[in-house]
């Protein structure tokens, strides 16, 4: 028997039999929960007002005016909401200021689908290892100004009526019409300015909005842009890979068996980063009424992020000398973990390697569609709409150099558990002067490609017999998506170093990595970007169009994945005098095909050859059919207390480079990850219920529960794989993580309250629990679920008047994990992050803000285990100014 089929279908059987015996008439509900930023006190009576009235679980944040949301990111402001967590990056970037992946209840961000206006938007990024190998199904939300927002909507119970592919639920944001603006004519802008404090950079930000529409509310155009520019600088520990442990076979081991076993840093880094990121881009939208009961609608969005960055990471190679060496005698072993330890000094021995990476970087998402919606009769609608959207990351140049220095010199740490980081130190000639070898890799064009067509066509009947069945909604969608990675062309390097050696080099800043604490080196030079540049790009030889065995197309770093997605559906929404509800099935037919390649030492078997090795060409088809069932019903218990339930099954596929990513690694340390187009998608089998209780204006007390059983989720496994080495020029063993499917379980709560104080102040709090677990062993014994916050609150306060605003609030995420480093699971630990907002209305045409995030300069952490941490980071604070015109 399927149990989990059993038990939803229980849980919909026992909703229509209620509402079989229920009462009937009652006024339609709204389907939202609003909440608009004209004014806090405002906001805060239109949400509960219309909360109330809502059907299905539905959070959503209004923007009335440009820019005025509480964030400079959509994705900052979601974080508000009870059940949504935020993190800052999709890959191996590490911990930014600025949120990036929008995740609910306690599951990846991969099983939260991001809509525009209800339909899909292709996304990209613009860090290289997001471009190719960490390539998931969430949607960068660097792309995504607040400017742009009219409202955003948060589904966490499902509907047959919506898209699938949330297995946990569905943002979707939806931009203005020129049809909905109050006046003929509306001129709308603002004129800012942003500080950050740890780069000690005040940059510019520009927004403008023009609309029109004619005096018979037939016809209407809307033209919005932004242009915003912000320095970014990042302070940091990190420990690449993390930690690795002693073989019995490792030459230490014969002197020194008691270390067998034991974890050592295999490379510790003091890191630099800076960045400089400038959005630009804008939406276009025009709306035609031919007739009072046909509306036509075209839109067209663009916007570009170019994310030039500079990162250098000093490191102490463990990696070199740990296997090989002896440390000296009084080292301690605590916990598995070597924990202190000196090295003498070895001739021949190089105790650093020195990653200095210049890369020129950038995403694009752009859109266009075609909407038509028609009341064909007084009982019957139908909504059209077509697009196509692509997403674009570029990496086209990579400026590298990797030095050795520290030749002879020794070198000692001492960790301090996962809380803190670790002291490390070296010997010898630091130096330009003490480099004692150069290398160069990766100066390779790397480019990924997101693609989408649809068409949807949706209808909806409505009875006015005052009948249970209040409406019937029906349709059905199709998709072409494609998703690429592509790596066709790079530099051969000729002899870099004799140009590069004599380049210009700065330090460091003063008082770096200081917010970070610990004792490691901090005073440290680098080559400047152009010095870096310059050499590389003069001593290469750029080989484009050359796809055979002497040119550099990189098809290990090359997979597509193809998806054709048909899916129907039909939703019967019910009302009565004191509840309302709706059931519905979804079908959903897919097809993927994915292509990928396989390295090969053999020639016979090779299909593709190049200077980066041998391949094999890999194809694989998959057939995916299933039908979706939701429910959802709303009880009016009384005048001041609401009661909803909802049980649903939704799906999400799995990442598309988990399915077609070929097996990458790093040289340093040879770990890497790679792909499984075997992969299932993970089916959720989801239950409800939420209690809501209105004890004054403006005040509510709510609290709900939520089950989700993950047949096929996703997690992490380790294999041995042979890959090309560009330090040896050959195959090489590496340790490469690779997805597979396993069963999971979420369970949790959502506690929300607000509360008026007085006719000027009042605070919000909520709460959310999440406990997740998953079948599969990690090798640290856990059973975490990827993502999983156990706890995350959120508490806030406010003041307003007519002239006045304030508002403060403090975000809350305890630790999760978030996947492999290396092969070990890693995990970010507890942060918080406090912001503040003050806003004076100079005039009717005049208002000023001043926004501060990351208040509290939070450094994020990350660890391995109790006893290892994997990298601290530290982005300071930020500022933002900003005057908004209005007419």
């Amino acid at each position: 028997m399927n149990t989990r089929k059993t038990l939803l279908s229980a849980a919909i059987v026992s909703c229509i039999a209620f509402s079989a015996h229920a009462q009937q008439a009652a006024p339609t509900a709204t389907d939202l929960d609003t909440v608009t930023v004209t004014g806090i006190r405002g906001s805060m009576e239109k949400s509960l007002d219309t909360k109330r009235e809502a059907n299905a679980r539905v959070e959503v944040v209004t923007a009335e005016d440009v820019g005025k949301l509480p964030a400079h990111n959509v994705a900052d402001t979601l974080q508000r909401l009870p059940g949504v967590n935020i993190s800052s990056s999709s890959a191996d970037e590490g911990g930014f200021d600025e949120a990036d992946r929008v995740s609910l209840r306690g599951t990846s961000p991969s099983l939260t689908q991001t809509l525009i206006n209800g339909h899909t938007v292709g996304s990209a990024d613009w860090f290289v290892l997001s471009q190719g190998n960490n390539v998931g199904r969430s949607v960068s939300y660097s792309l995504l100004p607040s400017e742009l927002v009219s409202s955003v909507e948060v589904n966490k119970s499902s509907q047959a009526k919506l898209q699938d592919g949330g297995t946990t639920g569905t943002v979707n944001i939806i931009t203005r019409k020129p049809l909905e603006f109050s006046k003929q004519f509306t001129a709308e802008g603002s004129i800012g300015m942003v500080r950050s404090d740890q780069a000690k950079s005040n940059d510019p930000q520009y927004s403008a909005l023009f609309n029109y529409k004619n005096e018979e509310n037939t016809f209407g155009v809307m033209v919005q842009g932004f242009s915003q520019k912000r320095e970014l600088r990042r302070e940091a520990q990190e420990i690449p890979g993390g930690f690795f442990q002693i073989g019995p076979k490792d030459p230490v081991a014969l002197t020194n068996p008691d270390l067998i076993g034991v974890n050592v840093p295999g490379l510790l880094g003091s890191t630099l980063f800076e960045q400089t990121r400038e959005r630009k881009g804008g939406l276009v939208s025009l709306q035609f009424k031919p007739t009072d009961t046909l509306t036509l609608g075209l839109n067209g969005f663009s916007s570009e992020l170019k994310a030039n960055n500079y990162n250098r990471n000093f490191m102490m190679f463990g990696n070199s000398f740990a296997k090989v060496q002896a440390p000296n005698p009084g080292y301690v072993v605590k916990d598995g973990v070597l924990t202190n330890a000196t090295y003498a000094g070895v001739p021949g021995t190089n105790y650093v390697v020195y990653d200095m990476i210049y890369r020129e970087s950038k995403a694009k998402s752009s859109y266009v569609t075609f909407d038509a919606d028609w009341q064909i009769s007084d009982s019957l609608t139908a909504k059209f709409q077509a697009g196509s959207t692509k997403g674009t990351g570029e990496t086209p140049r990579q400026y590298i150099a990797e030095v050795t220095l520290a030749g002879g010199g020794g070198a000692s740490w001492a960790t301090h558990g996962s809380g803190s980081p670790i002291d490390w130190n070296v010997g010898g000639d630091l130096s330009p002067n003490g480099v004692t070898s150069f290398g160069t890799w990766g100066n390779q064009q790397v480019t990924a490609e997101d693609k989408e067509k649809w068409a949807t066509l949706d209808f909806n009947q409505y009875f006015n017999d005052g009948g249970v069945l209040s409406s019937l909604d029906f349709g059905v969608r199709f998709a072409d998506h494609k998703r690429e990675a592509l790596s066709p062309e790079g530099a051969t390097p000729g002899d870099i170093w004799s140009a590069l050696k004599n380049g210009a080099t700065s330090n460091y800043p003063n008082g770096f990595a200081g917010d970070i604490g610990g004792t490691f080196p901090r005073n440290i030079w680098y080559f400047t970007p152009g010095a870096l540049k310059e050499a590389v790009t003069n001593n290469s030889t750029w080989l484009a169009g050359n796809d055979g065995p002497t040119g550099r197309h990189n098809y290990g770093a090359e997979w597509r994945v193809k998806e054709k997605n048909f899916a129907g559906y039909v939703q019967a929404n019910f009302r009565g005098d004191w509840w309302s509800g709706n059931l519905g099935l979804r079908y959903v037919n897919i097809k993927q095909d994915i292509d990928t390649y396989n390295a090969v030492s053999n020639a016979a078997d090779a299909d593709v050859s190049s200077l980066f090795g041998m391949w094999e060409r890999m194809a694989f088809q998959n057939k995916r059919n299933r039908v979706l069932p939701s429910a959802n019903i709303k009880f009016d218990l009384d005048d001041n207390l609401v009661l909803r339930v909802a049980a649903s099954q939704t799906q999400t596929l799995p990442d598309y480079s988990a399915l077609g990513a070929s097996s990458y690694g790093s040289d340093l340390n040879r770990t890497g990850g790679g792909g499984n187009p075997n992969l299932k998608p993970t089916l959720s089998t989801n239950l409800d219920a939420n209690l809501e209780w209105y004890f004054m204006p403006r005040g509510l007390l709510s609290i709900g529960a939520y089950h989700m059983d993950l047949k096929d989720y996703i997690a992490f496994d380790v294999v041995s794989r042979q890959l090309y080495s560009e330090l040896t020029n050959q195959l090489e063993t590496y340790q490469i993580s690779t997805p597979i499917n396993a069963d999971g379980k979420v369970t949790g709560v959502e506690v929300a309250y607000e509360q008026p104080i007085g006719e000027y102040f009042g605070v919000n709090a909520n709460y959310t629990y999440a406990n997740g677990t998953t079948a599969h062993t990690w090798s640290d014994g856990s059973h975490n679920l990827l993502g999983t916050s156990k706890n995350t609150y959120n508490v806030g306060a406010y003041f307003e008047n007519e002239r006045f605003g304030a508002r403060v609030s403090y975000t809350h995420r305890s630790s999760f994990l978030i996947s492999l480093s290396g092969t070990n699971p890693y995990y970010q630990d507890d942060f918080g992050t406090l912001s503040a907002s003050l806003s004076f209305k100079a005039t009717d045409w005049l208002s000023i803000s001043l926004d501060g995030l990351n208040l509290n300069n939070p450094t994020y952490k990350y660890y391995q285990t109790a006893a290892i941490p994997t990298s601290f980071y530290s982005n300071g604070r930020q500022y933002y100014l900003n005057f908004r015109f209005k007419y």
